[in-house]
């Protein structure tokens, strides 16, 4: 059985993103619900989620499941080799799209974009992520970071909770608007090492803020 409070963050998460503008007719959400199982948000936009089943998928299954969606490869890749990864975020953020096309790499120009580590690895296979080929290579890609930038196709953020991947995709999308703004004025300076390390001291308190704040906005 799946427990409730996981299929509602689910549907919030799906909610939330919609309402954030982080995606479209795509995109979806899984959590982890035991060593070896994953739910996943249905393939349909998630702002029409209304809740109900969820889709489980197994993280060493050679086959998906007929409901689930087709990249959802990607978050059992990344669920076999992080543990700590409790939750996958996969969204179309449009101006972490446009930093992948000028090759702009995304590092923290501000406190809550230490969140997301000291740089924000790219992925350069742009094909949707529908073989479990790619979505190894993706994976191995991540490695231990909390986010990757897939060019041409979006991007992934992780957490140990829903709030958390959630809350990553918008801090990943709020750097990308930023380096947009500064890159044609100047070089693009990341915060100092200590100070980078201080804001991801506050990571949990501050990604749950974020996450009140998304599951706040109008729909």
């Amino acid at each position: 059985m799946t427990p409730a409070s996981t299929a509602d963050d689910l549907t919030r998460a799906g909610h939330a993103l919609d309402a954030a503008g982080l995606v479209t007719a795509f995109g979806h959400v899984s959590a982890r619900i035991s060593d070896e199982e994953l739910i996943i948000t249905p393939p349909r936009p998630l702002g029409a989620l209304a809740g109900g089943k969820f889709p489980h998928l197994s993280i060493s299954a050679s086959e998906l499941p007929a409901d689930a969606p087709r990249e959802a490869w990607l978050h059992t890749a990344i669920a076999a080799i992080r543990p700590d990864v409790g939750a996958v975020c996969r969204a179309q953020p449009p101006a972490v799209a446009a930093t992948a096309a000028l090759g702009i790499p995304l590092v923290p120009l501000h406190g809550q974009g230490a969140l997301l580590g000291p740089i924000v690895p790219i992925f350069h296979n742009s094909r949707l992520v529908r073989e479990r080929a790619i979505a190894r290579e993706l994976a191995a890609a991540l490695g231990r970071a909390c986010a990757i930038v897939l060019r041409g196709n979006g991007a992934v953020t992780v957490g140990a909770t829903v709030p958390e991947a959630v809350a990553r995709m918008w801090i990943l999308e709020e750097t990308a608007k930023l380096t947009l703004a500064v890159a044609p004025h100047g070089p693009v300076r990341p915060l100092p090492a200590e100070e980078q390390a201080a804001w991801a001291r506050t990571g949990s308190e501050l990604l749950n803020r974020i996450w009140h704040h998304l599951t706040a906005l109008p729909r």
